[in-house]
């Protein structure tokens, strides 16, 4: 579960209630912000929208990432390093068809592929190229994703300015009959604010992680194919380890190597 998303979901929610109830009617005055016209029309019109620009299956697939804001991926560069030190430490003592039987118990899959094209013998330029299509797809599935939700965060507010409209219209149109003035103006005002929330509460924030969930991915994918080439070429554990750490803050760097677990495997 990432934290960080929960607690950002839960706030922001405290922050809007609190907002509302912080005026001389308290809780009395949370159905005022409650308006099924303004809903239908931001949420209901904004949705017509994205689907409109996607494909049925992206429709889906995007709502489904959702789950990947609050899941935590559980990437940890310096333990990826490690295990990769400690393969070096395993080919160069026994040699690379030795990773063979120690492939069998790795669990992810990319740098269980990695190593199996490596110990099969691959050209190492075909390791790479190989290695390096399974990342550009793997991203362009993640952007269509964070493109989704850019997409609602753009049409949001947009729908909530259509909402506006339509109150205004309704408003000046009647502006004889006093008691459809306040209705019209709550239209108006809410839509506007329904389509702020959907933007900055909802899928901004979502779209922002899957990019930062996306980075990280790419980065442990590119400490695998970096150590697996280097291990294809025979160089020196140490060489290795001194090579992939540059991709951690200094901070960091102390969880790799003799100090955070990588050496003998």
């Amino acid at each position: 579960m990432d934290l960080a998303t929960i607690i950002g979901i839960v706030l922001g929610l405290v922050m809007i209630i609190f907002g509302i109830i912080s005026g001389d009617g308290g809780f009395a005055l949370l159905p005022n912000f409650i308006d099924i016209p303004s809903v239908i029309i931001t949420i209901g019109g904004s949705l017509a929208g994205l689907i409109g620009a996607n494909k049925i299956p992206d429709v889906i697939g995007g709502f489904s990432s959702f789950g990947a804001t609050i899941s935590d991926p559980g990437y940890n560069p310096a333990e990826m390093i490690n295990n990769i030190i400690n393969l070096s430490n395993v080919a160069r003592k026994e040699g690379l068809l030795a990773l063979e039987e120690t492939a069998s118990n790795i669990e992810d899959p990319f740098l269980k592929k990695g190593l199996m094209l490596v110990v099969d013998g691959t050209d190492p330029e075909l390791v790479r190229g190989i290695l390096e299509t399974d990342m550009d797809c793997t991203e362009a599935r993640h952007k269509q994703n964070i493109g989704f939700w850019e997409k609602w965060a753009e049409l949001g507010p947009a729908w909530g300015m259509i909402g506006t409209l339509i109150g205004l219209v309704n408003m000046l149109k009647n502006l004889d009959d006093f008691a459809s003035i306040g209705p019209n103006m709550a239209v108006a005002l809410l839509t506007t604010l329904y389509g702020s929330v959907i933007a900055n509460y909802i899928c901004g924030p979502a779209g922002s992680k899957l990019k930062v969930n996306n980075d990280m991915e790419m980065q442990m994918r590119t400490i695998v194919v970096e150590g697996l080439l280097s291990i294809q070429a025979g160089e020196n554990p140490h060489t290795i380890e001194e090579k992939l750490k540059n991709f951690l803050p200094p901070s960091g760097r102390d969880a790799v190597g003799s100090g955070g677990g990588g050496g003998e495997a």
